[in-house]
């Protein structure tokens, strides 16, 4: 059966992918900027949630892969904490300018990490050589890499998925993952060979607040700040039925 792992926003949604029966799920903040890294509070409470693997995103902030040292001595410092949370693996990205993969700043966050599982995140599908920024993550000792095979999404990168499948030859897994729901999941597993799949299975929550103040925002003027996106248990389990 292959894996499903779950995009989970925070500990009810680390619940809800248990209970749907995901295997892992990668715990980051701010989906809706493709996520930075979570506050050690949510990791703590993360790890409590019992039979998950649990993988942690390290990204300091939304935008490009290209990091300054500062911002990778804080990525340095998020990993320690990670581990000292007894977190399973961590999921890392860094690029050069050129579009190439920044291999001297993940050896050193794959050094911070010291043995914990490696997950190279969509950092890849910005990659200007995708063969290449493969055999130089298999070279590291990367894990796997989560990549939507350079496409809006996984269903539209199936091509070049197939063809990551192949060159990676089990030194590393390809995790398709971006649009993946229970009606496409069987199908991107069944034409790439992937063995593991990410999706978010989100859906909308209302706020509780009964008061509302109106005409205010804490962000984006045009967003719903009694609204947010959480893991759909039922979507879950839905997608785990649909691939095993």
């Amino acid at each position: 059966m292959a894996i499903l792992e779950i995009c989970a926003g925070s500990v009810e949604s680390a619940i809800a992918a248990r209970d749907g029966g995901a295997r892992r799920i990668e715990l980051c903040a701010a989906l809706e900027i493709g996520g930075v890294t979570p506050s050690a509070g949510v990791i703590a409470e993360a790890r409590k949630v019992d039979g998950l693997v649990l993988n942690v995103i390290i990204r300091p902030r939304g935008g490009d892969f290209l990091y300054n040292e500062y911002e990778v001595a804080c990525m340095e410092q998020d990993i320690r904490t990670c581990k000292q949370l007894g977190v399973d693996g961590v999921v890392i990205g860094a690029l050069t300018a050129e579009g190439d993969i920044d291999t001297d700043t993940c050896k050193r966050l794959i050094e911070a990490a010291e043995g914990m599982s490696i997950t190279f995140h969509r950092a890849f599908d910005m990659c200007r050589d995708s063969k290449k920024a493969l055999e130089e993550l298999i070279a590291l000792g990367c894990d796997r890499v989560l990549t939507s095979g350079q496409a809006a999404t996984a269903q539209a990168g199936i091509p070049l998925l197939k063809e990551l499948v192949e060159q990676a030859t089990g030194r590393i897994i390809i995790m398709p993952g971006c649009g993946v729901s229970s009606t496409n999941a069987a199908t991107i597993l069944q034409a790439t060979g992937a063995t593991e799949i990410h999706a978010s299975a989100r859906k909308n929550v209302g706020s509780g607040m009964l008061f509302r103040h109106s005409g205010v925002s804490m962000g984006n003027p045009d967003s719903d700040e009694f609204a947010r996106k959480e893991t759909d248990v039922n979507e879950v389990r839905a997608i785990v039925e649909s691939i095993s």
